[in-house]
């Protein structure tokens, strides 16, 4: 069966540009001129989705469009409704959004973006009405180390959201594995087989941003000795991901708004308008809302990047899985050093899990590899753990270490490993290491590392 569709505009050269939109992409329309038609179409009938213009009844202060989207709620509550805008009234899309709408868009609307819109739309609606959820069991998280159920709550959503073209807002402290919720997410869409391109936003400056995100012609600027494409060009078709996302500045928060809200943007020296088609995942381990309040982020932004939420938790909230990610730690190390997997004792993972790990994962991770590296023991106890630990809990307001050790040492022989281990290859350098990219290029820079070297030297 067609998906219906109701457009709510009084203006009829609206009702039928999106009327041949609609219909061209396989859609059943009907549409409403007036505010009192539209309550009377609903009444009687169930659309897959509505559109509705802010300015209906050829209001000029938005409340008209409000007053239908709250009526029409009452009626259809699980109906999606996606608002269509100036650009300059967006404040009045936000408080839809607030009052129940699923998106807004603004005139002129890019026919593209309103499609993904609207197909995302239906596909979230359908699946949160649906008796089943789609099975979880036939996506791939491999990548994933774990299976408490807050973790399988997860995996239920990211199996729900990820065929979809949903913009994702991946929230929690540093080190839970945003990033590899990230990639689930992308690598279980029907965009798997495109580029998948990470943006860490808190390392690029103000004066970078347009560069970095949109490209630049070659002369646009002084330094610009060569043509460059942009992140979103480097992502058509396929993810961006748009990691610390809360770290961007507000000027680039305005950039970063209006290439999200059409997909269309300018490179740097060029006059072009470039189209892409791009599904926006982004993450923090900052709380928006209460940024939103001091003036720090867009609201806008926020519900343009927030269709979907997904909160991961700290470790100290699933300490069930710890005991997968020592296993799973340990065999890296093994692989590195191609040596037989150490065990850890029931001690071992007893204290493991008595610890309030501030640094999530990551800190687990490095304390299991340090422990490994420093004792060289095929079995592990609570004594070689204590001696390794660090304490990084906020007790008197200090750090404790708790043992001494050549960590830059350790940390360049390891890295060495695994560009040995793995031909070199980056990616999986990385995230064998549980580092960023950024940060594994600050290493190699720091520890003087060359990016084709096979060898210690």
């Amino acid at each position: 069966m067609t998906d219906l569709i109701l457009i709510c505009d009084d203006d009829k050269a609206i009702r039928s540009t999106l009327s041949l939109v609609l219909k061209r992409a396989g859609y059943d329309v009907a549409e409403a001129a007036a505010s009192a038609e539209a309550i009377a179409f609903v009444k009687a009938t169930a659309p897959a989705l509505i559109l509705m213009d802010m300015n209906y009844t050829s209001g000029t202060s938005g409340e008209e469009g409000l007053t239908l989207l709250s009526q029409v709620k009452i009626y259809r509550p699980d109906v999606p409704v996606i608002l269509i805008t100036a650009w300059g009234s967006i404040e009045l899309a936000v408080r839809g959004i607030q009052r129940g709408a699923f998106d807004f868009v603004t005139k002129p609307w890019n026919n593209l973006a309103l499609l993904n819109s609207i197909k995302t739309a239906i596909q979230l609606s359908e699946g949160k009405n649906s008796k089943t959820d789609f099975p979880s069991s036939t996506i791939n998280f491999s990548k994933i180390i774990g299976k408490s159920p807050l973790l399988e709550n997860i995996f239920s959503t990211v199996s729900r959201i990820a065929p979809t073209n949903a913009s994702v807002l991946i929230t929690g402290e540093s080190g839970t594995g945003k990033e590899l919720i990230a990639e689930a997410i992308h690598e279980n869409s029907k965009r798997a087989a495109a580029p998948f391109v990470k943006v860490n936003l808190g390392g690029i400056s103000q004066n970078l941003f347009e560069s970095e995100m949109f490209g630049h012609k070659k002369g646009a600027f002084t330094d610009a000795h060569y043509d460059r494409i942009g992140r979103f060009e480097l992502a058509d078709k396929g993810s961006i991901f748009l990691d610390e996302i809360g770290d961007l500045d507000a000027v680039s928060q305005v950039k970063l708004l209006r290439v999200l809200q059409d997909q269309t943007f300018e490179s740097l020296g060029d006059s072009r308008t470039k189209r892409v088609d791009v599904r926006v995942i982004s993450a923090t381990n900052k709380n928006l809302p209460e940024m939103i309040g001091r003036n720090q982020f867009r609201e806008d932004l926020f519900y343009r990047i927030n269709l979907i939420s997904v909160q991961i938790p700290a470790l100290r909230e699933r300490r069930e899985d710890i005991p997968l990610l020592v296993k799973h730690f340990s065999g890296l190390q093994s692989q590195l050093n191609d040596v037989p997997k150490a065990e850890f004792s029931s001690e071992a993972i007893t204290f493991l899990q008595s610890l309030p790990f501030p640094g999530n994962i990551r800190e687990l991770k490095n304390l299991v590899d340090r422990t490994l590296l420093v004792s060289g023991k095929s079995l592990i106890t609570d004594k070689e753990l204590k001696e390794q630990y660090i304490d990084l809990s906020p007790t008197d307001g200090r750090t404790s270490i708790q043992s001494v050790y050549p960590l830059e040492d350790l940390e360049r022989e390891m890295i060495f490993k695994a560009m040995r281990l793995y031909g070199g290859n980056l990616s999986k350098v990385s995230l064998a290491l549980g580092l960023t990219r950024q940060a594994l290029y600050r290493r190699l820079e720091k520890f003087k590392i060359d990016f084709n070297e096979r060898e210690v030297r």
